[in-house]
Parts: structure tokens; sequence; C-alpha cells
């Protein structure tokens, strides 16, 4: 019995075996890991929702976009630091696998210090830009501020775990997750309801919550020395090493930057539609976070998959388990789309008292459900060229969606389609055009991948 609960915490070797069943075996538990990763924003909300009001929901929300996009490198850190660690345990390279933990654990390092001293200080003049209403302000800046300050946290538990996925460990993260999340409930409530902490509170709690989960996956890497060493040589600066982790993440890094922008963009026209689309909007963002899940998890998983089948030089393989994977994880988003396309309402209930604000959001959420569908092929196969080394492609599919295809259209569609009565256009401008840039997302995705460039990328070839 001991034996086999060891191995449930063991790394995983996708280099053999049928592909479809190691990328649904990883999947299954970072999927479990991103869903309540995800809970730490949706009980945010619910919380300020049921106990401070539809304003507080609202600020939590408008604050959402900003802290994504300061946090984009440490979205590259942990892209970068994934792929040369998947690529060195599948070729064994114990050396390089550990000169690149101990780098990516000073990156961040020095990252979340940038943060939590500069981006502090731009807080309030970024929300004055975007036009935050003034009844939501303070609250925004407020969360923001203690959410920058415990940044440490929330930076270090996404590069460890980036790196646990690339020795093929997705079960460990998901139990000290689920930990910190109950933590991270229990706070919330007892800040917001019992305290009276509002806002600030489940700032608090989250912060408090995702440095527990940082430190139990720095504990559990102390651990694995039959992989690599964590000694201080390997967690010293070392140039090539950091240089690399930057060269393959920052792409990453720079996609995610791409698309918060876009938000950040998108939200300054939401913001012109006053608290009630606002409001809306947050639900539908928190619950598109749920639906969203599995795709970033088989897209997370096909980078692991594709990184050690690289590493190990096995090409026919990674084209399998690339077909595989698309396919599982496509159906799987269309078993979530008829879902939200059924019980929209109830799931949006969950966030508001307000019948016409369920209504409203319920609505917008059916614009956006087939979309998923084509989310599943952009994730997985983004996945796989990452993978291999090829972060770049990704990075240009998804500023072409993003910058020049949904910004322009979510702006154009809300001007074209003012009256009298609709002086800012039809907030349905926002959804329309977040659908039509992920289902174009898609189709360019699937192209590139087919065009097979990303195969000349591996490390080391």
């Amino acid at each position: 019995m001991l034996s086999r609960f060891r191995q449930l915490f063991a790394q995983v070797d996708m280099t053999v075996g049928k592909p479809w069943e190691k990328i649904v075996a990883f999947t299954i538990p970072m999927l479990i890991g991103n869903i309540a990763q995800q809970l730490y924003n949706t009980v945010d909300s619910i919380v300020v929702g049921k106990y401070v009001g539809d304003n507080a929901l609202a600020a939590v929300g408008s604050a959402s976009p900003m802290l994504n996009l300061l946090l984009v490198l440490f979205v590259g850190i942990s892209m970068g630091a994934s792929i040369m660690v998947s690529q060195y345990f599948g070729s064994k390279d114990r050396e390089n696998l550990s000169r690149t933990i101990g780098s990516s654990i000073t990156l961040t390092a020095a990252a979340s210090l940038f943060l939590m001293v500069f981006c502090s200080m731009i807080i309030r003049p970024v929300l004055h830009m975007l036009n935050t209403p003034d009844t939501i302000l303070d609250w925004c800046a407020s969360y923001l501020f203690i959410l920058l300050m415990g940044i440490s946290g929330l930076a270090y538990y996404n590069i460890l775990c980036g790196i646990l996925r690339g020795l093929g460990d997705s079960l460990s993260a998901l139990v000290y997750l689920l930990i910190a999340t109950v933590i991270n409930i229990i706070l919330d409530v007892w800040f917001v309801a019992g305290l009276g902490m509002g806002v600030a509170g489940v700032a608090l709690a989250t912060v408090i919550a995702q440095m527990i989960s940082a430190i139990l996956c720095m504990l559990k890497l102390r651990k694995m020395t039959d992989l690599f060493d964590l000694k201080l040589k390997y967690i010293k600066p070392h140039r090539e090493n950091m240089l690399t982790v930057l060269r393959l993440g920052l792409p990453s890094g720079a996609t995610q930057a791409i698309f918060s922008l876009a938000m950040v963009v998108v939200q300054s026209l939401t913001n012109s539609f006053g608290e009630m689309v606002i409001a809306a909007n947050v639900i539908i963002m928190r619950v598109d976070g749920f639906a969203m899940m599995p795709n970033f998890s088989f897209g997370t998983a096909m980078t692991t998959y594709a990184g050690q089948n690289v590493g190990a030089r096995q090409p026919d393989r990674v084209k399998q388990g690339a077909k595989q994977g698309t396919l599982i994880a496509a159906g799987t988003s269309a078993v979530i789309t008829a879902l939200i396309l059924l019980f929209g309402r109830h799931l949006m209930a969950i966030f508001t008292d307000t019948t016409e604000l369920v209504i409203l959001s319920a609505n917008m959420m059916s614009i956006l459900a087939a979309g998923y569908i084509a989310m599943a092929v952009t994730q997985s196969l983004s996945g796989v060229m990452r993978g291999a080394g090829d972060t770049v492609t990704p990075m240009w599919i998804s500023m072409v969606t993003t910058v020049v295809i949904r910004v322009p259209l979510a702006y154009g569609i809300a001007w074209f389609t003012r009256t009298p009565q609709l002086p800012q256009g039809r907030y349905e401008s926002i959804w329309i055009s977040l659908l039509i840039s992920w289902v174009l997302g898609a189709v360019l995705t699937a192209f590139f991948y087919k065009l097979g460039g990303w195969k000349k990328k591996v490390l080391n070839q």
C-alpha cells in the first residue's frame, strides 16, 4: 500500500506507453489543480458579491486584467523552465536539469522584487487611465496593492509547478494546491463575513494561501535528489541557463502580455458600459476560467509530453500524441459547451442574487460557448510547439488574433451599433469579438502546426 501511494507522487515518464493514456493520466490531476487555482478568484468574487455587493464584485473583476498583465514575466519563466526541464528530463541530462531549476529560482526572486517595488507605485494612475469608475476605484487599488505585496507566493507557486510538471509530476502540485484552496476559502469567509474587511480581506486570504502552496512545492523539490541537485552552486546565477529560460519563456510571457494588455484595453470599453456590464463581465470571466481549464490543462500536458519525447528523440511519438491529445481536448470542450448552454443561468446565479445581472451574464456567456472547442485545438497544438522549443509561433498567432483582430473588432462593433438609446454601442461587442478571435486562432495554429517549423527548435539538437 505504501509503495503504491509513493508511485502516485512519482514523476511520469511520458516517453513510453500509449500516448493518450499518458496524456490523460497527466492531465487529470493538473486539471483538478487548475480548477482549484481558479477557485481563488472565484471564491473572492462569490464572497464579495454575496457579502459586500455588486460594486465590490465589479472592483475585483476590474483589477484582474491589470494583475494578469503584471504577472506575464512569471508566465515566461515558468514556461521556459518547464520546456527545458522536460527536455533535459527526457534526455537524462542531470547537470543541465539542475542548472535550469536553480536559475529559475533565482530569476523568480529578482522578478518578484521588481514587481513588488515598482508596480505597486503605478496602480492608481493606471486605474484612472482605464476609466475605472470612482465608485470602485479605491477597492480596485487596495486589492491590487495587497496582491503585489505578496506576489512572491504566486510567483514561486507557478514557477515551481512548471518545474514539477516538466519532471512529469502533476499530482504533487495538485495536493498542495487543494490544501491551500481550502485555507483560502476559510480565510475568505472569515476575513470578509466575520471581520468585515471587504475587498482587502479576499486579497489577503489569497496571498496567504498562495504562499503556503509555494512553500509546499519547494519542500517537494528538495526531496527529489534522485533526479537533480538543488545546491548553492546551481542556485547562483548561471548566464547560459538563465538566458535560455528567458529565450524560451519570454515569447510565452509576451503571449500572455498581449492577451492581458488586450483585456486591459477592452476593460476600458467594458467600463464605459457601466457597473452592471462590468459585473456581468466579471461573472462571465469567472465561469470562463473554469470552462477554459481543460484546454489549458491539455495544453500544458502536451508541452510536457512533447518536451520529454523530443528530448528522447521520438518525433513520430510526438505526432501521434498531438493527434490523440487534441481530439480528446476538443471532445471535452464540446461537453462543456453543452453544459454552459443548458445550465448557464444556474451558474450565473451562484455569483449574484440580482436577476437582471444573472440574465445578462447568461445571455453573453452563450455567445462564447462554441469558442471553447476552437480553443481546445489552439491550446493543444500550441502546447506541442512549445514543448519542442518553438514558443515564437504561438506568440505571433496570439498577437494577430488579439491585437489585430479582437481589440479593433470590439471597438468597431461598439462604434457601428451606437444609437441615441445606446450611445456607447452594444455591449455584446465585447464577447462577439472574443469568439471570432478564438476561432481564427484555432485555424492559424492548425496551419502552422502542419507546416512543421516547430520540429527544428529542439534544444541541443
